[in-house]
């Protein structure tokens, strides 16, 4: 029970990735702050799962992309849990588009729960932090396209390439409160966003075909990524990016 006594608010916990780092967590001993965007079904399916590994939380709702929000949903997390230890920035949406038809609103959709969100939620969780001066950890959910370029996804490339350098930037001038900022970059992972991807074979066969492993990854190899990092054992970890993504990023050809 790594996380005894800790408390983890994950961002877009209702659902794939999120779920299964809140679940993850919950099985090392911490209690879990489940927010999505809305109090809705998923999250609250997503709370049932993290008391039924024995720990305990709460649903809270939020849109991410909103600063004030973020504010909002740190105080009631805090207010709720007592503190809160482990910040994980999970949420995230893409929009496909050819780069020539890319609208102001869909870029600002995405930049907004991508990277603006990460931003504010840490900035709010920080100042948390700083008041009770015991240091945190920060976990942001990125994706191998920090790294890798991403057609006809622009704004979704340009999110995650951002949130790389705000992780560099953040473990290195928080480091003095104690805390800790990693990224964990998944590759292709069995999610609803990548549903489509999965319903056609001939596409899932060229991607696989790039991924060393073979195969694609799932939500809880993303989740056990994330809980070595909210550890202890990660103590001496910060400003990197982990790779979870069967070979994929230094292997991978455009078709």
């Amino acid at each position: 029970m790594r996380l005894q006594g800790k408390v983890a608010l994950v961002t877009g916990s209702g659902q794939g990735i999120g779920r299964a780092i809140a679940v993850r967590l919950a099985q090392d001993g911490a209690r879990v702050v489940v927010e999505d965007c809305s109090d809705n079904a998923a999250a609250e399916q997503t709370l049932a799962a993290v008391r039924q590994v024995g720990s305990s939380g709460c649903v809270i709702a939020g849109d991410v992309g909103d600063a004030q929000i973020d504010r909002r949903v740190i105080e009631q997390s805090v207010a709720a849990m007592g503190r809160v230890d482990i910040l994980v920035n999970n949420a995230g949406i893409e929009k496909r588009a050819p780069f020539v038809e890319v609208t102001e609103a869909d870029y600002d959709a995405v930049m907004g729960v991508n990277l603006r969100g990460a931003f504010f939620m840490t900035q709010a969780f920080v100042r948390h932090v700083r008041e009770r001066g015991d240091g945190g950890v920060v976990v942001n959910v990125s994706s191998v396209h920090e790294e890798l370029p991403f057609p006809h996804f622009a704004s979704y490339a340009a999110s995650k390439g951002g949130l790389k350098m705000l992780m560099r930037d953040l473990a290195i001038e928080l480091a003095p409160l104690g805390i800790r900022v990693n990224n964990i970059a998944p590759g292709a992972v069995q999610t609803p966003i990548n549903a489509a991807l999965m319903a056609q074979p001939e596409k899932l066969k060229a991607l696989l075909a790039n991924i060393p492993l073979k195969r694609l990854g799932t939500p809880e190899d993303v989740a056990n990524a994330a809980a070595f990092l909210a550890s202890d054992e990660a103590a001496y970890v910060t400003g990197t990016t982990l790779f979870v993504d069967g070979g994929l990023l230094w292997n991978y050809a455009e078709q």
